[in-house]
């Protein structure tokens, strides 16, 4: 089990962050960027999973400015709205100046290690920018959205991103991910690994959205990923 703590904001203010520390000398750092859902149980128990194999594991809570604390069950409608309503006050600006600052955070956790990132939807999306906009060594991205709106940034991704698309994802088409695989194949740092008849939220921890087999396949490539390039 992780614990709650401070991390200081680049405009010097302040804000929580799950934390999980593995038993022994850390390997590196990971930080989990959330989905629209807070940073819930299932965010948790993956950065709880990373703490298992050795990494430093940070959560940060990038909703704080909106609702702080926020947990949310996609598997309940009326919290599902609220995720979406959250999603469209969120500032996604904002959210990538505080996972640069979990990135310091997570250097100085990790005592000098490197650090990845791994996102999903919403964090999927953050970690292609994280990719493109911070020296984060690695980043992971799990079915993130709109993706093929940010393109243009791909010749500032200086470090190995892997990104997983189902094919049946209704928040990502056919055409997207067409652009995405266009823009993206060539390019020497990035690894596309497409998931045939997998919907959205295919590799959440835990609910009605998740494919056991696509996760633990998803997962296994994250887990070598971040061994090569992590520790």
């Amino acid at each position: 089990m992780g614990k709650m703590i401070d991390i200081k904001a680049l405009d010097g203010s302040t804000f929580p962050c799950y934390l999980a520390e593995p038993a022994g000398a850390p390997r590196g750092a990971i930080i989990v960027i959330q989905e629209i859902f807070g940073v819930n149980p299932g965010i948790r128990a993956k950065a709880d999973e990373w703490a298992s194999q050795g990494y430093v594991a940070l959560a940060p809570d990038l909703f704080w400015r909106i609702e702080p604390g926020i947990q949310l069950d996609p598997d309940v409608e009326p919290e599902l709205q609220r995720a979406f309503e959250l999603f469209g006050q969120f500032d996604q600006m904002k959210g990538i100046e505080d996972i640069e600052a979990t990135i310091h955070a997570a250097r100085e956790q990790a005592k000098g290690g490197k650090v990845g990132a791994v996102g999903y939807c919403m964090g999927g999306r953050l970690a292609y920018m994280t990719a493109a906009r911070t020296d984060i060594d690695a980043s992971v991205g799990y079915y993130g959205v709109g993706i093929d709106g940010l393109l243009h940034e791909s010749h500032a991704i200086a470090h190995p991103l892997m990104l997983h698309i189902p094919t049946a994802d209704h928040f990502v088409g056919p055409d997207a991910q067409k652009a995405m695989h266009d823009g993206l194949d060539s390019h020497p740092k990035v690894t596309l690994h497409d998931y045939p008849g997998l919907d959205h939220g295919f590799a959440t921890t835990m609910g009605n959205r998740r494919d056991d087999a696509g996760a633990k396949l998803a997962d296994g490539r994250t887990a070598a990923f971040f061994a090569e390039h992590i520790g």
